[in-house]
């Protein structure tokens, strides 16, 4: 995945999906996907606008039927704004490819050391 997405290869990162794939973003709930289908529209939408994204995964795991991964995403969006964002994925896998996905990327906030 880290090299489809590095590559910008939409069909090989599609691949990694299964067809009835379900994606939820917990904390941005309308976010969620449904399909491979919706997934290519997407990852598509964001190629187009990251045309310099790249993925670095930090670390990962794989336990039977789940995976846990860290990412990186880093690029600048057609507008040259900074596009960086950083998260944990968790995963369910089925006939290797993923059936079901929770990502928890968030951008890095730039500024403030402040917690709150």
């Amino acid at each position: 995945m880290e090299a489809a997405i590095n590559a910008h290869d939409i069909d090989a990162f599609v691949n990694c999906f299964a067809n009835d794939f379900v994606g939820e973003q917990p904390v941005h709930p309308k976010r969620n996907v449904t399909g491979a289908e919706q997934v290519r529209k997407n990852w598509t939408g964001i190629f187009a606008q990251v045309p310099d994204l790249q993925a670095k995964l930090v670390a990962h795991t794989i336990a039977g039927d789940m995976g846990w991964s860290e990412w990186h995403w880093q690029g600048k969006h057609i507008n040259s704004t900074e596009f960086n964002m950083r998260g944990v994925v968790v995963v369910g896998l089925r006939e290797n490819t993923i059936a079901w996905a929770r990502l928890y990327m968030e951008p890095v906030q730039s500024g403030s050391n402040a917690i709150l």
